[in-house]
Parts: C-alpha cells; structure tokens; sequence
C-alpha cells in the first residue's frame, strides 16, 4: 500500500506558475531552439507538463523530482525548448539541497561542478570555437549556481536552528537556575526563621506550662515576666527579619545578623529562660585571637549556640550548659554540651528542624558538625551520667562561602 504524498501549498503555486508560464510563451511562439529531432512545438509541452509534475514534489520527495526532471530537461533538448522548463529546473535542483538528505545535500554541488566542468571541456573540443564556452557557462547557471544557493540556505538554516536550540538550552538551564536560588533561598528563610522564633516560643511554652500548673502567685508572676520578656525580643526580632527582606535589594542598607559580641547577651537570656529548670548556661571563649570573623562564620556560630540553647531549654537534664569557643589553625570550634536525661517541670516539644538547620549551616562553610549522645567524662551530671554534645568546626580562611 502506497501513502499518498500531498505536495506543499507553495510547491503547487510555483508548478502552476510554471506550466502557465510555460503555456503562454509557447502561445507566443518564444521558443529557446529550432532545427531539434522533434521541431514540432507541441512536443516542447511534454517535457513542459513533467516538470510542473515534479515541482509538486520539490519538497516532499526531492530526489525523485531531481531524477525525473534530469530526465524531462535532457529531452527537452530534442525539441525546441521552452525557458519555463529550464527555471523550473533550477528550482528543482535548488530544493533538491535544501530539503534532501544531507549526503545528497553534499554531492549535488559537486557532481553538478563537474557536469559543468565536462560539459565546457566537450563542447570546446566538439566545436572548437572560444563560443562552446558560453555552453558551459549555461550549464553551470542551470545546475551549479542553484546547488551553490541551496547549500548556502541549507547551512544557514542549520546555523539558526543550532542558534534556536543553544537559546533554548540557555533558557532551560537559566529556569533550573532560577529554581534552585528560590530553592535555596527558602530554606535560608526557614533556618532563620526557626532559629529566631524557636528560643522565645519554647521558653514562653514551658514558663506557661509552669505558671498553669504551679499555683503560686510569685511563681506565676515570675513566669509571666519571661514571657512578656520573650514575646517582646521574639516580636522585635521577627521585625527585623521582615524588615531585610522587604529592604532586600536596595544598596547601603545596614546588616543587623548578629555576632558572637552578642553570645554574652544570648547566654544571659538562656540563664534566665532556664533558671526554673535546674540549668546555669555558661560561656567558655577560649579564643586566642577573639577578632572580628567573616560575617557568614559569625552568623553560623551564633545561630549553632543559640538553637543548642534552645534544645538544652527543651530536654536537658538540670545542671550546666557549657558553651566553648576555640579558634585555631583558621578554624573556629563551638561546642555545647548540656546533661543528658529527664527533668522534672514543664518540657518543649521538638521537631529536629533545629539540627537540621545546624547541619546546612556548617555544610554551607565546608565545615563539619557532629551532635549526640556521650559518656560524661567531666562528671559535671554524676557518676554514669551522659551529657549530650554539639561540637562543629567552620573554616575561617579566606574565600569563605556566603549564605
């Protein structure tokens, strides 16, 4: 079974241009030679009608269009010849590069060079006058000039598809861009968040739980007092927070992500958050050289000190909450380590966002984290008591990656 090749809309506009071209001149008597084998005019219409067939097919099978209009130029030779044959050939070998198959594409241009090379050189030596070389010149305008032509469109339109898809490839991998960035920036945006919110709400959890379940009005009044202290720096700092990223962008806005100046400040609001607890924060700066560190190693520093805090408040054992600083060999160590076990009081849910977000925050600096369970060496909880331990290590060399 045979499936029907329907021609292009423009295929059948220039094949019709082309026999009516073809009809009106030889209504007219232009005819291109006289003195053929088949002088009749008529004949001339043949070869007319075969290529207007094949125009029909310059598109969707280009070879067979080449091969059969070859044929229908070769006989219009024998007879006295029509100029629309000879154009609608042109096009045919035209299309035949521009649409065919590469390889076709490749050796149309040079087998139609070297018709036109033989046909110069046997014409030349048939009539042995300088005129057979104008027969030359024809037969490379009819079958040379064209291929050239199609070769050039062809290359270009390559060139502007290669161009189409680089551009598309170039938006892809721009749109991946683009998602990774929000990807990244959402996760930056949940640590702080977490890490700004978490200390004051779990201490405003447990000084609640107590001041409900204690029915003693100075307990409750002291309570009260750390939650009202809690709500106030929760609220001013979610403030900030809102205030960097509604001023993201603009220039000579001041940073205000905090320091290690300020783990004093943070270890101090810690010793009050838990005092009701049974746990003494304290801040170890073991530091040789306590200078001013790359804000990205400082910010990290505080939120790991401060969400260690924040876990201590939740589950720790009454006792001390150590907090130790160490720099050296251009690598800052913090450590935190707080009694393992259960207290008796008011507790804070966790959810482990809190280690979470630890982790990203050392991985983002190329530095290393561990956090767990140990046997307490220091015997600061007891004989046979386990205390738990943060300790992360952040390179503080220069080139320090950026959040």
């Amino acid at each position: 079974m045979f499936t029907a090749i329907r021609p292009h809309r423009a295929d059948v506009a220039l094949a019709a241009a082309g026999l009516l071209g073809g009809l009106l001149l030889w209504l007219l008597g232009l005819l291109l030679q006289s003195g053929r084998l088949f002088s009749e005019p008529w004949v001339a219409l043949v070869p007319l009608c075969v290529m207007a067939a094949m125009e029909l097919l310059r598109r969707s099978a280009p070879r067979t269009a080449l091969l059969v209009g070859t044929a229908a130029l070769v006989a219009d030779q024998f007879t006295v010849g029509s100029l629309a044959t000879v154009l609608m050939f042109t096009d045919i070998v035209y299309a035949a590069v521009l649409y065919g198959a590469p390889g076709a594409a490749r050796r149309i241009p040079v087998v139609s060079l070297l018709i036109t090379v033989a046909a110069t050189i046997g014409f030349l030596a048939w009539f042995r006058t300088p005129e057979a070389v104008l027969i030359g010149v024809v037969t490379g305008m009819v079958s040379f000039v064209p291929a050239i032509t199609g070769v050039s469109v062809r290359n270009h339109r390559t060139a502007a598809e290669a161009a189409l898809l680089r551009a598309d490839q170039t938006a892809l991998l721009a749109e991946m861009d683009r998602a990774q960035a929000v990807a990244a920036e959402r996760a930056r945006m949940a640590r702080e968040l977490h890490d700004l919110v978490a200390n004051h709400l779990s201490a405003i959890a447990i000084h609640s739980t107590a001041a409900l379940s204690i029915d003693e009005p100075a307990t409750s009044r002291g309570a009260l007092r750390v939650i009202r202290e809690n709500s106030v720096e929760g609220l001013a700092e979610m403030r900030r927070l809102i205030g960097l990223l509604r001023e993201r962008g603009e220039e000579d806005v001041p940073s205000a992500a905090p320091t290690l100046a300020g783990l004093d400040a943070l270890v101090e609001q810690a010793r009050a958050n838990g005092s009701s607890s049974g746990l003494a924060p304290v801040l170890e700066d073991a530091r040789e050289e306590p200078g001013t560190l790359p804000a990205p190693v400082e910010l990290a520093a505080y939120r790991i000190v401060q969400e260690s805090l924040t876990n201590a408040l939740k589950h720790a054992g009454p006792g001390p909450v150590v907090v130790r600083l160490a720099r050296a060999e251009g690598v800052l160590t913090v450590e935190v380590t707080s009694v393992l076990g259960g207290r008796s009081g008011p507790t804070a849910p966790g959810s482990g966002a809190g280690l979470v977000g630890m982790r990203e925050r050392v991985v983002l600096l190329g530095g290393s984290m561990t956090a767990g369970a140990e046997p307490d060496g220091g015997g600061s909880g007891g004989s046979g008591a386990k205390i738990w331990r943060v300790r992360a290590e952040l390179p503080v060399r220069e080139g320090t990656v950026r959040e």
